[in-house]
């Protein structure tokens, strides 16, 4: 018995899938290569089902993005925008403004928002720049950072990678590879840390800013940066594989919870799934006009022009070298 199939018509192009399954109430098919070069594609096929309700980014919102060093192009494109955002303010002496694209793990991103609110202490010289600057654990610091936090309408936490160094008396986390006139294999320590763990501390996260800045978003992203090298004996590109799938079930895991103020922008997704040729000469940091693309529909679900309507943005078509 010939079993039928099913049809799935997108603008006059039909692809066809096997009948014989059940595929329950939610069901949604792979896009095909001409899918994703429509309008609107990213819309469609990538940020579908984690839309915003309504946008929440006012011009005079306080928007503060830190974690990877994706959250750097949020703050660029947001201040290019007229919006408001605590990050482009080099003068403030916050860790979290002046070294935010070195927190690029839960553990160190965490530990910004327990030293500024629960008093937590951490043994000196873990919080390491990539200029390999200490940065200090001063109270004015820590009293400075928490008042930034207090004053943030919206966070955008950009996570970067699950591989860390920690401090093995403590079991701290570094923000980074330690420095090599630093490095002490009686302190240092190596390892890959797990779903439960960033789940835990995205949670933690959440908690404290609840308390914090009740009522403020957050907006949850995985940055599509690849590691730019692993130290497990493996290759950087499996490693890499891992590092980012641990972030993204953990993050799946807190988005299941239904926080009505927490919120996922896949741009991991559209970096990674949408484009034939992503990335720069480098194979890490995506191509300028995909980031653009990528942040006008961010802008587009996420912010509110000056009149109140929807944001600006392109069309979300995945263009430049798209699949």
């Amino acid at each position: 018995m010939r079993v039928p199939a099913i049809d799935v018509e997108r603008d006059g192009r039909v692809a066809q899938f096997h009948g014989s399954w059940y595929r329950g109430e939610h069901t949604n098919f792979i896009p095909s290569k001409a899918d994703l070069k429509e309008p609107l594609a990213l819309d469609r096929y990538v940020l579908a089902g984690w839309e915003p309700p309504a946008p929440f980014i006012r011009r005079q919102s306080c928007v503060l993005a830190f974690g990877s060093c994706f959250a750097a192009n949020v703050t660029k494109h947001l201040a290019r925008r007229g919006y408001s955002v605590l990050g482009n303010d080099l003068t403030l002496q916050t860790h979290i403004i002046r070294f935010a694209e070195g927190m690029v793990s839960t553990h160190s991103m965490l530990q910004q928002f327990q030293w500024a609110f629960e008093g937590r202490q951490f043994p000196p010289n873990i919080w390491i720049s990539k200029d390999k600057e200490i940065a200090d654990l001063t109270p004015a610091v820590r009293d400075q950072t928490r008042r930034l936090i207090e004053a943030t309408d919206v966070f955008v936490l950009t996570l970067g990678l699950s591989e860390i160094w920690y401090d093995k008396p403590s079991g701290e986390a570094f923000w980074r590879a330690i420095p090599k006139a630093f490095y002490d294999p009686e302190r240092h320590g190596f390892r890959v840390s797990t779903v439960e763990e960033n789940s835990r501390n995205i949670r933690d996260i959440l908690d404290i800013i609840a308390r914090a800045r009740p009522g403020a978003k957050v907006v949850l992203t995985l940055s599509p940066v690849p590691l730019m090298a692993t130290f497990r004996p493996i290759s950087c590109i499996t490693a890499s594989s891992v590092s980012k799938a641990i972030l993204r079930v953990g993050i799946d895991q807190v988005m299941s919870e239904a926080r009505p103020n927490v919120h996922y922008f896949p741009s991991y997704e559209m970096v990674l799934s949408a484009y034939d040729a992503p990335f720069q000469e480098d194979n890490r940091h995506p191509r300028d006009e995909i980031v653009s693309e990528v942040m006008d529909v961010f802008e587009r679900f996420y912010c509110l022009s000056d009149d109140g309507l929807r944001g600006e943005g392109g069309d979300g078509k995945a263009r430049s070298g798209a699949a």
